[in-house]
């Protein structure tokens, strides 16, 4: 699915809020001022491009994102093997055995993971077999030893398995040339085990953004402080560095910018160098002491341009996006500037800054998963907005789902942490009834 139809899934689909159910919310006329989210996600992602690809080790690439297409080079298993410890015989000789009237089999041979020797068996005969080793040509099952006697140079079979059972053919899991993974998958533990298996050592990746997180505010203190008036605890960049971890980046944590214009200039200009996206938060908005905005809407054309839009999102209205150092795609960094409040920081990390990272990333998809689940209380939605708001979802024992909002909405840190999803009200919904059914986002903390 392209960048396009995605952020219009997105932002009017999978996000489209209370919809259709046994209560109907109550809706209001939209607010044409403000930007719809989803124009903006198309314009913004349209202009990105994945990072240039590497070739990594498999071990190496784990956490990164294919960029191209991976096929087997050779089949798995790549010969056929016993899949459990036994006796590897023909069906023929073993398909009367009985608790009461057992088989008896020569075992002429053992045969280990480590064998090597072609071997065939003959009418009468077996071969003890451990899990792994290859098959004595002729043999179609592998006895379990736990139906037998054990024995040695020759073994009594009490039961006959199906034909075929204890054991793997060659290709049986993949067929040679057959494709192991698709361009936009993320490697994982159980992937590099699948790509060794096959014999690929290497993979072409994208490489894990670099993704650096500037806090700004004179009323910013460090962790470990106590607040007093005037100042306010720096939980944003820690939350960011974190989120955007979780995103699959390389996340630096710069720490606290003053609000002074040359030293926010500097900053930015030395972080160009580690960076492939620069997240700041604070001093977005059209206040007096907002000097985020006022340094990075007014740089020169040559050391990019960055837009503060109002957008029809609650509660983080209004973020800011562009690059430093030169244009996307001519040298310049992108830049997202999201809200001071923590919890508008922390939704507009998810509503924008999430999606540009996976874009770097190659990711496919590029957004979290939604479902469609039933509301267990009424709620309002302010007017106009696409509200995010924090919240359980749980799955219902006779399928689909069922989703609480959080008290306190984003404004709540202690709700934001206990959220497992972010269910969304449109523009247009003002309330929504017990009963009707939502949109929700899952936040699956793993990626």
């Amino acid at each position: 699915m392209g960048i396009e139809s995605e952020a219009m899934r997105i932002a009017k689909g999978a996000a489209r809020g209370a919809g259709r159910g046994a209560s109907e919310p109550v809706a209001a006329a939209a607010t044409p001022q403000l930007t719809p989210l989803a124009d903006y996600l198309t314009a913004v992602l349209r202009g990105l491009r994945p990072l240039p690809p590497l070739d990594l080790e498999i071990t190496q690439a784990h956490g990164n994102v294919l960029a191209e297409n991976v096929a087997a080079p050779a089949p798995v298993p790549a010969f056929d093997q016993a899949a459990v410890d036994g006796y590897a015989a023909r069906f023929d000789d073993v398909a009367d055995a009985k608790q009461n009237r057992p088989v008896r089999l020569n075992v002429v041979g053992d045969l280990v993971a480590s064998s090597w020797r072609p071997v065939r068996l003959t009418p009468g005969t077996c071969f003890s077999v451990a899990a792994g080793a290859p098959l004595p040509a002729a043999a179609d099952v592998v006895i379990p030893a736990e139906t037998t006697d054990q024995g040695m140079a020759a073994v009594e079979i009490y039961q006959a398995p199906k034909r075929g059972h204890g054991l793997r053919r060659a290709g049986e899991e993949l067929t040679a040339r057959s494709n192991i993974a698709r361009a936009g998958t993320y490697i994982t533990p159980p992937m590099v085990a699948l790509l060794a298996a096959t014999g690929v050592g290497h993979v072409v990746v994208r490489p894990s953004p670099r993704v650096v997180i500037i806090a700004t505010g004179d009323e910013l203190i460090d962790v470990g402080r106590a607040s007093q008036p005037g100042q306010v605890v720096d939980a944003n960049s820690h939350a960011l560095t974190a989120a955007a971890a979780e995103a699959g980046a390389h996340a630096y944590r710069v720490g606290i910018c003053d609000d002074d214009p040359e030293g926010l200039r500097g900053l930015l200009d030395d972080q160009m160098l580690r960076a492939d996206l620069i997240i700041t938060t604070g001093g977005s908005g059209n206040g007096p002491g907002d000097m985020v905005r006022r340094v990075l809407t007014r740089l020169d054309q040559h050391r990019g341009a960055v837009t503060f839009t109002d957008l029809s999102v609650y509660p983080c209205t209004r973020m800011g996006y562009g690059s430093i150092g030169g244009s996307i795609g001519n040298g310049g960094v992108p830049i997202v500037c999201l809200p001071g409040d923590p919890g508008s920081a922390i939704i507009g990390f998810e509503a924008l800054a999430r999606p540009v990272i996976q874009v770097l990333a190659g990711a496919d998809p590029i957004f979290r998963p939604s479902v469609r689940a039933h509301l267990l209380e009424t709620v309002s939605s302010p007017a106009g907005m696409r509200e995010f708001r924090p919240a359980c979802v749980a799955e219902r024992r006779g399928g689909g789902y069922t989703v609480a909002p959080l008290a306190g909405g984003p404004y709540t840190l202690s709700g934001m942490s206990d959220a497992n999803g972010l269910m969304v009200l449109g523009e247009r919904v003002i309330s929504a009834a017990a009963g009707s059914t939502v949109d929700v986002l899952l936040l699956d903390r793993r990626r």
